[in-house]
């Protein structure tokens, strides 16, 4: 081994624009999980959580590949039919992140001896994560620790971690492991039904091979039948005179360094790990493993630097839309950068997965795939990243024969696609809440509709996209119910507010099905190739318009307001007079029994509804329905904060919608429901997003065309974002003032229609359109809350 090169160390010691970097020292390490969330890394398809390197302390250690989990029984007291009998629980592959350090005997660890300097810093542009740290053991040694590691975005199944270690003042002695770690003691939390379950060792040993520095563990899931594959290549730079060996087991590799460190001297350690997941009936592990050693070859190979180049180049390109700026609020300028970043490195273009709930940043939800993604995601990266969401919505259509065999087993026509899954069946064994939440199919439905209108994908629409539609219509149509006065009905559902279950004529729902029919009947009449592939006939096409047109939406006519589901306004108030702040999130302290009857809300239901199908409200409905469940809302979801703030926005409350969106895209910065440490809440961060475009800019996109109704709060000065239209980059640039819209990639005689407060405009790319800002009409004082439940207020004094 050769002494280290002069280059300079990496470190993140210097200095940046601090509202692209998300920087954590030691003052936090009393909030370690919600650190390793917060500085988690990912490719879509490969994940590391942000642990520190030496694996202690920590709050949950994880390693997430997209779409490896394990099965499990569901156990019930009392067994029904069509009761899921097993469910999915992600689990975490090999860790290869671990580089642990002793000290003359002494591990380090952050809560012994003293810290003197520790710096982690997650560069939004650079997609990494780097750590500096002075530590002096309880016996007095110093040294200093560098590292920086990344995910690759451009190298599928490519992680790394360059690490360095210096002695301070004097000589020491120093051992560096660097461990690939499978079966990994994962913290069991049983103070909270969100948390997920904890399977412990579910991969079994197949196959290990070591060589040199290097080597590769190959593991197998029990019952879902997977194979696991992780390789790990390193380059070794350190002083004359240390020692290096390989330990190889079933569970760990372990490459070992030890010598005598001096302070001008530098021990550097380089790891490329490399992982691949199969079913069991694919390759042999053998195979695999020769697949994953040929990828960790390559990356060392091509090298770090070249790694973060590459890392680099591909988040400056996707920054060319995605970035969001916000002048007038530093704090929210970067939580919003964040917010997006993480939605970038969720997801993959070169592979049919989709997004969990929580990415790859946790194990919250069992790992599980939700509504949340078409709800909150998508919608984002359908205009930021449309090959994402294509790539998410290939992956439910791959799923769809298993959401036809769960329908069947419902009794139902067409498709049921799950509420909570990973590997395609249902996994939501509490009824009322999973196999009720009918309104996930509509949500799919509306993801395809919004993705074909924004793109012009008629390859898709005529493959996978008209099948989906065409099989959540049906569900729709067999479901629901004709009355004898005419109208529609859909019973015994449950909608987004989960306080409110087996409820009849939800209005989100009912909409969110009719959107579902007219796309279905649209895309079937402009495909009639794929309707006959699919047996659809005319009078099932008329079946499904007819059943839309007449869609039933409880009205309660002596409060002039909507009703949530038919006779929620009859119901009896809740309490909030005695109930206290502790008393929050409902659930953790109340039966559901009570929950259900009472009128209060626990995430935007009603409100939801005016947010997806604005054109089915008139604005005076929206005033006094936003008004209304105001009132009721107590957020006690992360999926709440958001389309209120939309809302609020389209109705004046500026103030509010502006204290609304900052609670959504701080959700998991400051931890503001104490769930951070299980990962990040991804439909919040897209939710901040939406918030931003859809509430102060205006925009709107539910009848394929893009309208733009814009009004900023006085706490904006600027606000600045992008779409994609079609083959189109749009530009939004909002002041006070006025709109600018601008194509700023296109050909002078090449351009697209939008709308602007009513007027319709052609932008090119020959120069800017620009349009006043109106005046926005007094709406009125502010509605209430309920009591302690208003967001925080950000920029102004409370009132």
């Amino acid at each position: 081994m050769q002494p280290i090169a002069d280059r300079p160390p990496t470190a993140p010691a210097t200095p940046g624009d601090e509202r692209w970097r998300i920087r954590r020292t030691a003052d936090d390490l009393e909030r370690i999980g919600e650190i390793e969330s917060i500085f988690a890394l990912s490719n879509g398809w490969v994940g590391w959580r942000g642990a520190l390197d030496e694996g202690r302390p920590y709050g949950m250690p994880g390693t997430y590949l997209n779409g490896l989990y394990e099965r499990r029984e569901l156990s019930y007291p009392e067994d029904g039919y069509a009761f899921p009998q097993e469910s999915d629980t992600v689990v975490s592959a090999p860790n290869a992140a671990l580089v642990r350090l002793w000290v003359a005997g002494e591990p380090l660890d952050l809560r012994t001896g003293t810290v003197r300097a520790h710096d982690r810093v997650l560069d939004l542009r650079a997609g990494t994560v780097e750590r500096l740290t002075e530590w002096i053991s309880p016996a007095g040694h110093g040294v200093r620790v560098r590292s920086t590691r990344l995910v690759s975005l451009p190298r599928r199944p490519i992680a790394a971690v360059r690490w360095s270690v210096e002695a301070l003042d004097a000589p020491v002695e120093v051992r560096v492991c660097a461990d690939l770690l499978a079966n990994e003691r994962v913290p069991e939390r049983g103070d909270d039904p969100r948390a997920a379950s904890v399977l412990t060792d579910p991969l079994t040993a197949e196959y290990r091979h070591s060589e040199g520095h290097d080597g590769v563990l190959v593991h197998r899931t029990g019952r879902s039948g997977q194979r696991v594959a992780v390789a790990v290549a390193h380059l070794v730079d350190a002083p004359d005179g240390f020692a290096d060996g390989v330990d190889c087991a079933p569970d760990r590799l372990r490459l070992s360094v030890s010598g005598t460190l001096r302070p001008e001297r530098r021990l550097e350690l380089t790891r490329f790990a490399a992982y691949e997941c199969t079913p069991v009936d694919g390759a042999s592990p053998q195979d695999l493993a020769g697949q994953v050693v040929a990828e960790a070859d390559a990356a060392r190979a091509d090298g770090f630097d070249a790694l973060l180049a590459a890392q680099r180049a591909t988040l400056d390109a996707a920054w060319e839309t995605a970035d969001v700026v916000l002048d007038g609020d530093d704090e929210l300028q970067q939580a919003t950068r964040f917010a997006m970043f993480h939605l970038i490195q969720a997801g993959r273009a070169d592979g049919d997965r989709t997004i969990p709930a929580k990415g790859l940043t946790g194990n919250g939800y069992d790992g599980h795939v939700l509504w949340d993604t078409e709800g909150y995601v998508l919608p984002v990266l359908t205009y930021v990243a449309p090959e994402l969401a294509r790539s998410a919505l290939r992956w439910r259509y791959a799923h769809l024969p298993q959401a036809r065999e769960r329908a069947a087993e419902l009794r139902l026509p067409g498709a049921t696609f799950p509420w909570r899954t990973i590997g395609g069946e249902e996994c939501s064994g509490y009824w009322p809440a999973g196999t009720a939440g009918l309104h996930v199919n509509a949500d799919i439905a509306d993801a395809v509709l919004r993705y074909v209108a924004a793109t012009g994908d008629r390859e898709f629409l005529a493959g996978p996209g008209v099948e989906m539609l065409v099989e959540t219509a049906r569900l729709w149509h067999g479901f629901g119910h004709w009355s004898d006065t005419g109208a529609f009905h859909l019973h015994g559902v449950t909608g987004p507010d989960e306080y409110a279950a087996l409820v009849d004529d939800n209005v989100f729902t009912n909409l969110m099905a009719r959107r579902n029919l007219r796309g279905a009947a649209d895309a079937v009449e402009r495909h009639p190739e794929a309707a006959a592939r699919l047996g659809v006939d005319p009078a099932e096409v008329a079946g499904w318009r007819a059943a839309a047109d007449a869609v039933f939406l409880p009205y309660d006519r002596k409060l002039d307001v909507h009703q949530q589901t038919a006779g929620f306004t009859h119901q009896p108030e809740w309490d909030f007079a005695n109930t206290g702040e502790d008393d929050y999130p409902l659930l953790l302290h109340f039966p559901y029994l009570e929950l259900y009857r009472k009128q209060v809300v626990k995430q935007a239901d009603l409100v939801l509804a005016m947010q997806r199908c604005p054109g089915e409200f008139t604005a005076d409905e929206k005033a006094r329905n936003f008004a209304y469940y105001e009132a009721r809302t107590v957020r006690d979801s992360s999926l709440s904060a958001s389309p209120q703030a939309v809302i609020a926005a389209e109705v004046g409350h500026l103030d509010l919608a502006y204290d609304l969106f900052a609670e959504a895209v701080l959700h998991d910065l400051a931890d503001l429901g104490d769930k951070t440490s299980d990962g990040l809440h991804l439909a919040a961060l897209g939710g901040a997003w939406l918030a931003l475009v859809q509430g102060f800019g205006g925009m709107r996109d539910d009848r394929a065309v893009l309208s733009f109704d814009p009004r900023l709060p006085r706490q904006i000065n600027r606000l600045v974002f992008h779409l994609r239209w079609h083959s189109h980059r749009l530009r939004v640039t909002l002041t006070p003032d006025e709109a600018r819209y601008e194509l700023p990639d296109a050909d002078p005689d090449t351009g697209i229609e939008v709308w602007h407060h009513g007027e319709r405009i052609r932008v090119t790319g020959a120069e800017p359109v620009t349009r006043p800002m109106p005046p926005v009409p007094d709406p009125g004082p502010e509605p209430p809350s309920p009591p302690g439940r208003r967001p925080q207020v950000k920029g102004r004094a409370p009132s």
